[in-house]
């Protein structure tokens, strides 16, 4: 069994424990559900840096990042800070994230959230919605082309907009119409290797009706830069913000090097 293969493992447990204590018809009665998402997609086509900034406590990969980070403050600081997006864990097992961290940040952060998540069931979607995501992840390497259509399908009817992440050509086929942006994954969630080069090899197999989106291991203005020049709008970026002290002020610092 893979790291991947255990997490689903564990959130299809997850998952369903959770729809036994909050219906759909819960959900839909949040003060959240109603409102209009905003669009990540159209962020990162006009914007300069394309910084999709993370908030994550912990990894499978490296354990505790920044264990005691305050989600108000670091949201805040990273849209006060210029970031494109945010993405936020909202996995407790593997991330030591909480939905309560996205719905603590709402109300503090003017750019468009991403839910990041193992999205395995149409219930997930309505609870990001009920958070106040605009965006969903679904990832390839947990879900049959079928199963991505149908998820990616939902998450349009209720207005959200869907990053798709893959880590090889293979999953390219899962890609279809209701995707927005296709995020190549530097990080093989298989066996947790990493390498930018993924991201350069696959870049000029992405349609380009999709929004390209580099994921992980980025921690250079350099590589940014590259990336950018074969294609990429998107960058997330997430340990080398959340190592930092004061993550919004890291964030601060690589915008301006970019530049």
């Amino acid at each position: 069994m893979t790291i991947l293969d255990k997490i689903i493992a564990d959130k299809q447990i997850e998952v369903a424990n959770r729809k036994l204590s909050t219906s759909i018809a819960d959900l839909e009665k949040s003060l959240d559900f109603d409102r209009k998402c905003l669009s990540l997609k159209q962020n990162l086509l006009t914007s300069e840096s394309g910084i999709i900034s993370e908030f994550k406590r912990k990894s499978p990969s490296l354990g505790w990042i920044h264990e005691h980070a305050d989600v108000v403050n670091v949201t805040a600081g990273y849209s006060n800070a210029g970031a494109s997006g945010i993405s936020i864990l909202t996995d407790f097992s593997y991330f030591g994230g909480t939905p309560q961290d996205l719905m603590a940040a709402r109300p503090q952060v003017t750019c468009p959230i991403l839910r990041k998540d193992f999205v395995i069931d149409e219930y997930q979607l309505f609870e990001a919605k009920a958070m106040g995501a605009d965006v969903v992840l679904l990832i390839a390497a947990a879900l049959t082309v079928e199963k991505t259509l149908e998820l990616a399908r939902k998450a349009h009817d209720l207005g959200l907009e869907v990053l798709l992440e893959i880590h090889n050509a293979d999953e390219l086929g899962h890609a279809n119409d209701s995707v927005d942006m296709l995020g190549v994954n530097n990080r093989n969630l298989k066996t947790f290797e990493q390498s930018i080069q993924t991201s350069f090899d696959l870049a000029a197999l992405i349609p380009d009706q999709f929004v390209k989106v580099s994921e992980s291991g980025i921690s250079k203005t350099e590589t940014v830069k590259e990336l950018r020049k074969v294609g990429y709008r998107g960058f997330l970026m997430g340990e080398n913000f959340m190592k930092e002290e004061k993550p919004d002020e890291a964030l601060v610092r690589f915008i301006d090097a970019l530049k």
